[in-house]
């Protein structure tokens, strides 16, 4: 099943959220000398369930995320997966990116939300296949 686009939207402000977070972590970084660990896809979506467990807990029916979106999530990512880390991969070697955990973040939620969007509206979550 697609997702509503109010739930996309919400998607779509957590992420922004977390990209902002990954960039204020890098300043303070560099501002101490200290250099940032390498990040990956994988990781940018265990934040983002993450984020999405926890707003589930303290905001959930108040903007209209159910009990079972979280396993609904984790069920898509889970599909999305190779598409968004290949996706990601291709960026970075196109553009030439730096590797950085908020462009990564960027990146993961850009090509993550444009799965999303794309699902056709009979979607099943067994049907992990699609790429």
């Amino acid at each position: 099943m697609r997702l509503p686009g109010r739930i996309i939207g919400l998607l779509k402000e957590y992420m922004h959220d977390l990209v902002e977070q990954a960039k204020q972590e890098e300043t303070s970084y560099a501002t101490f000398g200290f250099t940032s660990q390498p990040y990956r896809p994988d990781q940018a979506i265990s934040d983002l369930l993450a984020i999405l467990d926890d707003r589930i807990e303290s905001e959930g029916v108040q903007v209209g995320l159910s009990v079972d979106f979280l396993h609904q999530m984790w069920t898509l990512c889970n599909a999305a997966n190779t598409h968004v880390s290949e996706t990601v991969w291709l960026q970075k070697n196109i553009d030439g990116g730096d590797g950085s955990k908020a462009e990564v973040r960027a990146q993961t939620y850009q090509a993550l939300i444009i799965f999303l969007e794309s699902l056709p509206e009979d979607y099943q979550a067994g049907d992990a296949t699609r790429n």
